[in-house]
């Protein structure tokens, strides 16, 4: 086990960035088409695909999702996606074309001090497509990668999360997040993440919970002047789902959200949680195999979260937006 969502069978991860953007793309390719359905909870979301997703619309399966900085110009990704998933005949079969069915949400990263200058096109399709070129089903690093380079939090800087468990039944969950979140993932200034209780080993430093919680770092917070933020992510299992458990899973997936950060599912949040079930394990008990899944997914989630402001890292000259948490406490051997 990686501690990561490829520990989850029948998926890869992929990464690229832009340094001189401030921006990237993160992708997960799946091996063979998937189960998927999503829940967005956020007052300001923007993505692609998202209504073919709702158990109820035709489309069964899907090829990718892609969670790309950019706003609504990172909505360019999903096309490069798409056309590394053509060239190599996958799709869903239409009389005698394929339509490779990549869904796609994007977070707000436009003013961290990247070159967001670009020619007549933005550079999230180009992006997007050399992310399907080196997705893989093993390790990959968090932080400031992928989709997560440029983001950022209320106070520290934001990055690419993920984490994996297994329930007691033995199927495998895993989640990947792109923290840009609106509010803040540390309980005051920190160092103590509130994701927190649910750590596993020292995945994200292991200082546990403060003794004491004060009204001061209970301290309402989140970015002003309206500016848009999300988290966007995927919770992903080995279990067989259909779409409406995938969409129940997605719904139970956004608690971990709000036990990793203060605060979520904001007017200005975008918080969209897309849910895969790559099917090769049967549920038993369904309902409280669901059950236990969403739970695990719910802390996964948490503990993404608070992994990728964990492990970001300053992106260099020119960023403008708050520090990267190792640089306030920094990881002691």
């Amino acid at each position: 086990m990686e501690n990561l969502i490829t520990d989850v069978a029948g998926l890869r991860v992929g990464n690229a960035h832009d340094a001189l953007l401030m921006s990237g793309v993160t992708v997960l390719v799946f091996d063979e088409p998937a189960i998927a359905s999503v829940a967005v909870l956020g007052g300001a979301p923007a993505g692609r695909d998202i209504g073919c997703l709702e158990p109820e619309a035709a489309v069964e399966r899907i090829d990718a999702i892609v969670l790309s900085g950019g706003s609504g110009y990172g909505l360019e990704a999903a096309s490069g996606a798409q056309a590394w998933l053509r060239a190599r005949g996958r799709g869903l079969p239409v009389g005698t074309t394929r339509v490779p069915i990549v869904p796609q949400a994007i977070c707000f990263d436009l003013l961290n001090g990247g070159n967001k200058d670009w020619d007549r096109y933005p550079p999230y399709r180009e992006l997007a497509f050399a992310a399907c070129e080196v997705a893989r089903a093993g390790s990959f690093p968090l932080g400031t990668i992928g989709g997560g380079y440029g983001a950022s939090t209320v106070t520290y800087k934001g990055g690419l999360g993920s984490a994996s468990a297994v329930t007691a039944r033995g199927f495998a969950v895993g989640a990947l997040a792109v923290v840009n979140a609106l509010g803040s993932p540390v309980i005051g200034e920190g160092p103590h993440f509130w994701a927190a209780p649910f750590e596993e080993g020292e995945e994200f430093g292991g200082l546990g919970m403060p003794a004491h919680i004060t009204p001061a770092m209970r301290r309402q917070r989140w970015k002003g002047g309206g500016m848009p933020a999300t988290t966007i992510a995927c919770v992903a299992t080995d279990a067989v789902l259909d779409k409406a458990e995938a969409k129940r899973l997605a719904l139970m997936a956004h608690c971990g959200l709000a036990r990793a950060l203060r605060l979520a599912h904001a007017p200005a949040d975008g918080d969209t949680v897309f849910a895969v079930a790559t099917g090769r394990r049967p549920l038993g008990d369904a309902r409280n195999d669901l059950t236990e899944i969403g739970a695990t997914a719910a802390d996964c989630l948490a503990r993404s979260i608070a992994r990728g402001v964990y492990e970001a890292t300053n992106p260099g000259p020119g960023w403008l937006g708050p520090p990267a948490y190792r640089d306030r406490f920094p990881r002691t051997p």
